[in-house]
């Protein structure tokens, strides 16, 4: 889940909908202000001519009939009266709401006079009061109610919102995914890529980012190839060149009259051919070349198994009567008896255990050792790293064992792992895909 939350088009979409709601949010924000200006504009204009007419129609009738006339004329945001005396309370006491519609009429009707208009405030917060002076001096009083404020509740701009925001994230969505897509080939290309071999070459197709980043990265494979094949040669000399003198001192070491000295050497000169060996093996990758097939986990075993007896070792085998596996035999006999043989070395006996678990292979070597530090598991599968508490140059160690099973394990598409056990000694698993192995790992 939260690598869903991690990629880029999920970042894209909470991007884009975050920024499309805040905008929107801002613009009907905007809009409600100006509509509802608009309406405070529309009303005030609406009462300014409503005053006036009241002033027009009281003015052209009798004293007896203005006050029905007034009556006739209330309705909606007014009241009107006539009456002798004005109703408001001078202008100065006026509140800034009630200065401000005094002022915005009086901008209105240009023909009411500041002599002949007061508007003043009413007991009644939502009411203002306005006498208009009539041509014989007596008021026409007006009571102006306020407008209710349009108060919207909400429900509109939510629904909106959430609609837009749905749609901008299923399109945010869909062109992440689109952009994205090359970048996920690409991802499982080099996911798909053997460890012991060049990259094959990724797509150059996508957006021009995409275009530039598989160019680039094509680049990078070509100039890794082309060092590991300088260093497979340099190696190849470097093979040839040192036993060469090896074998030499092999053959002088014979004639050496002291035996005590001539073993010495002869030791010395075995421990570099193994050290030479081991290393070289390492470097250039022992049977890359060879072509992966059906092998019988089984039968590889216990051929192991039987070579370790064979030497008067403690060896055994538990398994089934048959489990097959696709992959190179050398390369995985050679993981297997490097970990059979730093059991028996180091441990004293090696127990082997293979089973199937959910399609894959899994095979532990167990001895009954000291173990690892828990603080140097993560190490000692580096290459030349070797523990001094138990390896030593005496075993014939040069601390390449582990990672040489290591790397033939990654290279079927597996894992290995080391682990202490609770009673005493190391735990070494292997764990293989059954089927035929990955395209990227042979």
């Amino acid at each position: 889940m939260i690598g869903r939350l991690d990629s880029l088009a999920t970042r894209t979409a909470v991007v884009a909908v975050a920024g499309i709601v805040a905008v929107h949010a801002a613009s009907l924000w905007t809009y409600q202000h100006a509509i509802e200006r608009e309406r405070h504009e529309v009303h005030t204009a609406r009462l300014a001519e409503q005053l006036v007419a009241v002033k027009r129609a009281l003015a052209l009738v009798s004293p007896d009939e203005r006050e029905n006339v007034a009556h006739d004329l209330s309705g909606g945001a007014i009241d009107a009266h006539w009456s002798r005396d004005p109703i408001t309370a001078p202008a100065r006491t006026l509140r800034p709401a009630d200065q401000s519609l005094a002022d915005e009429v009086r901008a209105l009707v240009p023909e009411l006079r500041p002599d002949d208009v007061v508007i003043g405030a009413g007991t009644d917060p939502h009411l203002a009061l306005a006498a208009l002076r009539l041509p014989d001096g007596s008021w026409a009083n007006v009571r102006l109610f306020a407008s209710p404020p349009q108060v919207d509740d909400g429900h509109g701009s939510v629904l909106s919102t959430s609609l837009m925001a749905f749609g901008v994230l299923l399109i945010s969505l869909a062109i992440a995914a689109w952009l994205t897509r090359p970048l996920r080939a690409m991802a499982r290309a080099v996911a798909r890529a053997r460890p012991d071999r060049p990259f094959a070459p990724l797509p150059e197709e996508g957006p021009r980012e995409v275009r530039e980043l598989a160019h680039a990265f094509n680049g990078m494979q070509a100039r890794i190839a082309d060092l590991i094949g300088r260093r497979t040669q340099a190696l190849a000399a470097v093979s040839h060149d040192l036993r060469t003198p090896m074998t030499r001192l092999r053959f002088r070491a014979e004639d050496v009259a002291d035996p005590a000295l001539r073993e010495a050497l002869v030791a010395d000169i075995t421990e570099m051919e193994q050290m030479v060996e081991a290393t070289l093996s390492y470097l250039r990758g022992e049977a890359v070349d060879e072509p992966s097939r059906p092998i019988d986990l089984v039968a590889m075993l216990d051929t192991i198994v039987n070579d370790a007896r064979d030497r008067g070792l403690e060896a055994s085998l538990d398994a089934p009567a048959s489990l097959v596996v696709t992959g190179r035999l050398i390369a995985l006999k050679r993981a297997v008896t490097n970990l059979v043989e730093n059991a028996l070395a180091y441990g004293g006996c090696a127990r082997l255990t293979l089973k199937e678990e959910d399609g894959t292979a899994v095979l532990t070597v167990q001895d009954a050792g000291p173990g690892i530090p828990e603080e140097q598991l993560g190490t000692v599968m580096e290459p030349f790293v070797r523990l001094e508490s138990s390896r030593s140059r005496a075993t014939g160690g040069v601390g390449l064992g582990l990672t040489i099973a290591q790397a033939a394990v990654l290279g079927h598409g597996g894992t290995l792992v080391l682990a202490n056990r609770p009673e005493g000694g190391l735990a070494a698993t292997i764990t293989l895909p059954r089927g035929p192995a990955p395209a990227g790992h042979g």
